[in-house]
């Protein structure tokens, strides 16, 4: 099939579709009021799920979907079997076209205790090869059911809605099924007593689905509505992304060793993950994603979970292990709730957000306050439908605590909260220095919550300027890598190869290491320099520390560390056309136009001279790029800023380098290296 027939079949109008489209998790707090969720999500005109549930307290979950001819006005609870459809204060719940609007409804913060606690939404939208929602009415004949997933069904839930009745879920890979709502009993083989001809059992096609006679299913008159995730594993599925050829759902199963570890290799990185054991009784549901504390595998605090089984609250496996994602899939560490040995286990994952962005604000958001001022609750570093994955925090007066530039990322671990609950706003960030050569710094004034749409940060600190960045294709990645005799090697998810990576041990002590694409390069054709961030030398070079190799679209290595084991992050960045350059010029100590290929100028710029000693000048727009005075951050050191000098203008293109600016930035011959984002 060629690519724009995959593209019409995937989406309106042909246009690629991405999971951004048709999935999203917002968390949100209650107001006591009407509130309006917007995720990016058009269910009044595609159609789709909303689940609610409360973070903080027991609460049942809530179900909300636009197929129910009482969808948006009542809703479903996994955790019940018995009841049908729970009233909702009338007119709870809004379809939009980018999100939904919640009404006053005492279940999920509209009113009532519920004010001020906190929230999950998980958002699904109606779309071939990912899910969709069906509804029909009983005839108490054996029959199928015509669906639009048009793809291979992979989980498949049913709920009668007028009365009570268990929650049916057939999991089609393993051929077995069992409860939502009920889990005393291990999951057991499908044998067409529900979905079959009631006693053969009949596996869904991509069009339809089979029920039996069997009034749990197929009451005469009964009102019954179905859920159908996609497998992820055929062609019908494979139709999203840029070139309409990847998956972003896929249900499968896996079986823990006899150390109660396992990884599934997907192929990709997941944001939400709905797990099952099926071998064994009384064993729960549990939803785990990225906004609330799923992250890579040398995590420090333990993973996040929601219970579709109960009206339990969060809970937290404490402690360092559980469950961990990386660029290709995920796994567990021996603890967490996948902790049994040789025990067996289904799930749904849902990919991480794939879309290429087409503009620097999409990925970069920065927020400035004067020195005079105090530090401000901040919510712009994110949009309303994703928040940043790490935030760049440096001051802009010369204080005592946290002089130094510092990042504070949410993939890692590396910030974590230092109380008990992740979502309170006493949780303390964790982040790592550009200054100076220190492991985490777990003393810093500093307050940064992702657990939030669309986050939060304080301090006490007055006078600071924040970068918030996004991962994103093609742009920026963060990964993680384990030391092993003297070197690193990791994976990530840009889909194209790095031209930039900051890399430090954030275990121990050690140097910020930094790779650039135009240093100095072998006969082989592979960069043999290296920089460091938190230092102003000069490029180490042959048998120095740090030097990556064989960089892929997919991988990366260090030719040697200084250390025989520990754990690294790494920071990845890329040229994208439009959004950022990765490049270098030879300075002429006259005015020198850098061109990046921007349209409107660089928001962000960060130079430093390559070819001798130097500093890592850092500007930006919001503090002035002007054709006069530039206030700049070195951001290795841990001084104030110099708000006296005028070394660069703007350039629609890009940024110009001015004649006046020091031999650190355009010293005739001298070679510069730099970051740009527009």
């Amino acid at each position: 099939m060629s690519k724009k027939l995959i593209q019409a079949a995937a989406g309106a109008g042909g246009e690629p579709v991405h999971v951004e489209d048709v999935f999203t998790t917002h968390l949100y707090k209650g107001t006591g009021t009407s509130q309006t969720i917007n995720n990016g999500i058009d269910l009044s005109g595609e159609g789709g799920l909303v689940w609610l549930k409360n973070r903080d307290g027991n609460q049942s979950h809530g179900l909300f979907d636009t197929e129910r001819t009482n969808g948006a006005s009542s809703f479903l609870s996994t955790d019940l079997g018995s009841g049908g459809e729970t009233s909702d204060n009338g007119a709870s719940m809004t379809f939009n076209s980018n999100g939904f609007s919640l009404g006053s409804s005492s279940y999920f913060g509209g009113s009532g205790s519920g004010n001020a606690q906190n929230y999950a939404s998980w958002t699904f939208r109606k779309q071939s090869g990912f899910f969709d929602v069906v509804t029909y009415t009983g005839n108490a004949t054996s029959r199928s059911i015509s669906h639009n997933l048009n793809a291979s069904v992979g989980l498949l839930v049913i709920r009668r809605v007028d009365t009570g009745g268990n929650w049916w879920v057939l999991d089609v890979g393993t051929g077995k099924r069992g409860y939502f709502d009920y889990i005393n009993s291990a999951f057991s083989t499908a044998n067409g007593t529900y979905f079959g001809d009631g006693s053969t059992y009949q596996a869904p096609t991509s069009t339809e689905f089979y029920i039996s006679s069997n009034g749990n299913v197929n009451q005469n008159n009964g009102q019954y509505v179905a859920y159908l995730f996609a497998a992820g594993t055929d062609s019908g599925s494979q139709i999203f992304g840029e070139d309409s050829d990847k998956p972003i759902i896929e249900c499968g199963s896996f079986t823990t060793n006899g150390n109660a570890e396992f990884y599934e290799n997907i192929g990709w990185e997941p944001q939400w993950v709905l797990i099952k054991r099926t071998d064994a009784t009384y064993q729960p549901w549990n939803i785990l994603d990225t906004m609330r504390n799923l992250r890579a595998q040398d995590l420090t605090a333990g993973t996040d979970y929601l219970r579709p089984n109960t009206t339990g609250a969060e809970g937290n496996i404490n402690g360092s292990s559980g469950e961990y994602i990386n660029s290709t899939g995920f796994g567990g560490d021996g603890a967490g709730i996948t902790g049994s040995a040789n025990a067996t286990f289904i799930y749904v994952a849902i990919r991480k957000p794939m879309k290429i962005p087409e503009s620097g604000t999409d990925v970069l958001q920065i927020k400035s306050t004067s020195s005079s001022a105090s530090y401000p609750l901040v919510t712009d570093l994110n949009n309303s439908t994703s928040r940043s994955d790490m935030v760049l925090n440096t001051q802009r007066v010369n204080t005592a605590s946290l002089s130094q530039p510092i990042f504070i990322q949410f993939l890692t671990g590396i910030m974590e909260s230092t109380s008990v609950s992740p979502i309170s706003v006493t949780a303390t960030s964790r982040g790592l220095t550009t200054a100076n050569q220190n492991s985490l710094r777990s003393d810093a004034p500093l307050y940064y919550n992702f657990n939030q749409n669309p986050g939060w940060l304080a301090s006490t600190v007055a006078g600071s300027t924040l970068y918030g960045f996004k991962r994103r294709p093609g742009f920026f990645d963060i990964s993680t890598a384990n030391i092993s005799f003297y070197s690193a090697s990791g994976s990530h998810d840009l889909g194209v190869v790095p031209e930039m990576i900051f890399g430090k041990r954030h275990d121990a002590n050690g140097d910020f290491y930094v790779f650039h694409k135009d240093l100095t390069k072998n006969t082989d054709g592979k960069v043999n320099q290296n920089l460091k961030l938190n230092s102003s030398a000069g490029p180490q070079t042959a048998s120095g520390n740090g030097y990556y190799q064989d960089i892929s679209t997919t991988s990366y290595s260090t030719y040697w560390w200084p250390s025989t084991s520990g754990k690294t992050v790494h920071y990845l960045f890329a040229t994208l056309d439009g959004v950022s350059k990765v490049g270098s010029y030879t300075g002429t100590g006259s005015d020198l136009n850098v061109d990046c290929g921007f349209t409107s100028g660089a928001r962000f710029i960060l130079i430093r001279r390559s070819d001798a000693s130097g500093y890592w000048y850092l500007y930006d727009s919001v503090r002035g790029i002007v054709s006069g005075n530039d206030p700049f951050i070195l951001l290795g050191q841990t001084g104030a800023e110099t708000t006296t000098t005028d070394y660069v203008d703007p350039l629609s293109s890009g940024f110009t380098v001015t004649s006046s600016a020091s031999g650190s930035i355009n010293s005739n011959g001298g070679a510069y290296i730099f970051l740009a984002i527009a």
